[in-house]
């Protein structure tokens, strides 16, 4: 069985494979095959955990490939939190392109955590959209990963070290750093942002 970590990203979805690393009946990746085209972009291995929040713009490709025969998970983060780390990261990755590219004529000066908000609120509906007749699935909250990450486990069957899988919730992976650290290395850089 494969599951699938469906998310907007900056919600915790390292932190869930960093977690899931201690499963020893599955593998686990973070994005691990973005940058395949065609069936190649859904050809994970079997017994497979995958969190990617870019799948979230595939999913009709991913039902062809997977339907009902995969697990899901909703990976939430208060959306407040979650767009306040989107909006620390403006101006690159996925937000930018939904800022730049999706929301065309988006004005400039619109209010970066409100653009977030409106990117957190178009993938989290899809999502749920697309989970409403799957079989097999799961909410997770990321504030609640000491209760859910359990019910996870046993949902799939997985076998391993809860304790240690546990305890990766209690580690900041891949943390938003502060505003003025990216400025400073961009600057540093020479790149112009």
């Amino acid at each position: 069985m494969n599951v699938f970590v469906l998310n907007t990203g900056r919600c915790g979805s390292v932190s869930f494979i960093k977690a899931c690393q201690h499963i020893t009946n599955f593998t686990s990746s973070h994005e691990s095959r973005g940058g395949y085209l065609g069936a190649e972009h859904f050809r994970y291995p079997e017994n497979h955990i995958e969190a990617d929040n870019r799948l979230s713009w595939f999913l009709g490709r991913l039902d062809q490939a997977y339907g009902d025969r995969a697990c899901y998970v909703h990976l939430l983060r208060d959306p407040l939190k979650t767009a306040q780390s989107f909006a620390a990261r403006y101006q690159r990755g996925i937000i930018h392109a939904y800022r730049r590219k999706l929301l065309m004529g988006c004005p400039r000066n619109a209010d970066p955590v409100q653009v977030c908000m409106d990117y957190c609120d178009t993938v989290n509906t899809n999502i749920a959209l697309f989970l409403r007749d799957k079989t097999q699935q799961m909410t997770f909250r990321c504030e609640n990963a000491a209760e859910d990450f359990p019910r996870f486990w046993s949902l799939i069957g997985a076998r391993g070290d809860l304790a240690a899988a546990c305890a990766e919730w209690k580690v900041a992976h891949n943390a938003t750093r502060p505003r003025n650290f990216w400025q400073g290395l961009t600057a540093r850089l020479g790149i112009r942002i």
